[in-house]
């Protein structure tokens, strides 16, 4: 055998143990975490433990309020919110110290990596990747760590860009999502088929939500990059401070369903303690409950105080898609009594809580 030999098995023998070594890491790491970084102690007498991933944000808010008057938080379930703050979830070394620390029963994963169009359309790559990552961290630690329930929450941006309404949980995969935010809508998709996956294959208890358009207190009131409702209240406070017209973009036409954050937290905590189901449910108000982007937009002026002859819709503007109309019926079937606050009156708490709280909101 030549030296060339020699030297090219040589490194082809080094190329397979490193390979093997690579593969035992991975599987290493897929089934005995890492040990992290010493932490604090958490201790806790209730039942359950509940974390929440994302829980600085609008959703995770709404629940941090909903489960202050519940009886049955108080009694039996520890909360803890995490924030940015509290590790990388894009680590896995990050995810397995919280996991161990907190000791998690229950999760609900709302974090992840969002933006506004722009952004969606110019980083897909980065907004699959980021996501990917994020939600293989969460799903794989609570399988390790035995969490005994994951509720994870979608988007209706991930069903199919050209479909028929109203759209409804079965849908979800019929054909690609809009090609302005693919990048993200694959990844939240994912999620719904490793909760199938999860389940058959390691008996794991994992679901998702999928709300509508949401609002309420610690919202993004963003105007460029924020959600319809928010952004109206802030151009609103600045029309009001300024005395000039409130400017909304198109006709006013088009139909959306809003869900108050609060709303959302209640029946996302019920998802949790009551909807042992894989497949996802949508959580929103009735297509009967649809309303135009013109009421939503006078009921913003008018809750701030605003003439509503100073609204005013630029109509050379696009309108975006007339409607994304969901269907309830399967939340109905369950739910049937549960009364969603009205979209007036979540609206008006909606401007009171941004206008006593301008400096500190985000915008």
């Amino acid at each position: 055998m030549s030296n060339r030999q020699v030297e090219l098995a040589a490194a082809a023998a080094l190329g397979a143990v490193s390979m093997a070594l690579a593969l035992q890491l991975l599987y290493r790491q897929r089934d005995e975490p890492a040990q992290p970084p010493a932490q604090a102690s958490f201790a806790t007498k209730k039942e359950r433990v509940v974390l929440v991933t994302g829980g600085s944000g609008l959703v995770g808010q709404g629940i941090k309020s909903f489960i202050a008057t519940d009886a049955e938080a108080a009694a039996n379930e520890e909360w803890v919110f995490l924030s940015s703050k509290d590790g990388d979830l894009k680590s896995r070394t990050d995810t397995e110290a919280i996991f161990r620390r907190y000791k998690p029963t229950h999760v609900i994963h709302l974090a992840a990596k969002v933006g506004g169009l722009f952004a969606n359309q110019k980083f897909k790559v980065e907004f699959y990747r980021d996501n990917i990552i994020i939600n293989d961290n969460v799903m794989e630690c609570c399988r390790i760590f035995g969490v005994r329930k994951l509720v994870s929450c979608l988007s209706t941006c991930i069903f199919p860009d050209q479909t028929t309404y109203p759209i409804d949980e079965s849908m979800v995969h019929d054909g690609p999502p809009h090609k302005s935010n693919e990048g993200y809508a694959y990844a939240k998709r994912m999620i719904d088929v490793l909760n199938r996956c999860y389940s058959d294959e390691y008996g794991c208890n994992m679901t998702s939500i999928i709300p509508t358009n949401i609002y309420g207190p610690h919202d993004n009131f963003n105007i460029e990059n924020g959600h319809v409702i928010p952004g109206l209240i802030h151009k609103a406070f600045l029309a009001k401070q300024s005395g000039e017209d409130l400017h909304i973009w198109g006709s006013g036409t088009p139909l959306r369903q809003f869900i108050f954050s609060q709303d959302l937290a209640a029946l996302t905590v019920w998802t949790l303690r009551d909807y042992h189901d894989p497949e996802p449910i949508i959580l929103s108000v009735g297509e009967e409950e649809e309303v135009s982007i013109k009421d939503v937009a006078l009921m913003v002026a008018e809750a701030s105080g605003l003439p509503l002859e100073r609204v005013v819709f630029d109509t050379d503007k696009s309108d975006g898609q007339f409607k994304k109309t969901a269907c309830n019926k399967k939340l109905r079937k369950l739910q049937p009594s549960y009364k969603f606050k009205p979209i007036k009156q979540g609206i008006q708490e909606s401007v009171d809580w941004f206008f006593a709280n301008y400096e500190a909101a985000r915008k």
